[in-house]
């Protein structure tokens, strides 16, 4: 059988490619799919179990087991087209604050909190001259999804919207927007700290930092 896999941040990089097809045995687990590309990629080896993996862009397990045409992604550790407004975006386009709230702003809210993530000119020791996010957007917009569904259960009658950019940023750009609105500024402050300490967890969104010494992926230095 024949898998579509794909790599992101520093395995990508080590591989040099981003999409490959490999050809398994039928019965084929996940784990063996990572066999093989140990083999071929130093960089499994080093992240270890820290590397996680998707099938179909669904969270997968190392003894499941793979069909012909999966689309297998593994995911380094990370530092919603039926005319409704998305809640979470993935765009290589800068960020609008104000266009985010209105994803969730409304005269029940009363509370409007909003978080602001942008490129800063240090970090770990080093000076940093730009920084480059790379994601798995199908995926990273589930994952986000999954996240405001959670804070909506957490504090109900609470939205959150979450915008995140990709690509490369300069100093000072706005890297990831959360907005979170209630009906009371405590249910808002809550869900919008832990809609950002959950994407920087669960998402799939890469880092590299590009410093004046040298450049390298976030999740090499965790």
């Amino acid at each position: 059988m024949k898998i579509n896999l794909l790599l992101f941040g520093s395995v990508r990089e080590a591989a040099g490619t981003s999409k490959l097809k490999v050809e398994l045995a039928d019965g084929a687990r996940v784990a063996d799919l990572r066999i093989w590309l140990a083999e071929r990629n130093p960089v499994v080896e080093k992240l270890g179990d820290r590397l996680a993996a998707s099938i179909n862009t669904e969270m997968a397990q190392a003894d499941d087991v793979l069909e012909d045409g999966d689309e297998v992604a593994f995911l380094p550790p990370v530092a919603g087209g039926d005319g409704a407004v998305k809640r979470c975006t993935i765009s290589e386009l800068p960020l609008d604050e104000a266009e985010v709230a209105a994803r969730v702003e409304g005269p029940d809210a009363g509370g409007v909190v909003s978080f602001v993530g942008r490129v800063r000119n240090h970090a770990r020791g080093h000076t940093i001259e730009h920084l480059e996010y790379e994601a798995y957007p199908a995926m990273a917009e589930k994952e986000m999804e999954k996240i405001v569904d959670e804070a909506a259960e957490k504090w109900p009658g609470t939205r959150v919207a979450i915008a995140h950019r990709i690509g490369r940023l300069e100093i000072g750009d706005a890297a990831v927007i959360v907005i979170a609105a209630s009906a009371h500024r405590g249910e808002a402050f809550d869900a919008c700290e832990f809609a950002i300490d959950t994407l920087k967890v669960t998402v799939p969104i890469w880092k590299r930092e590009v410093a004046t010494d040298g450049a390298y992926w976030v999740d090499d230095h965790a």
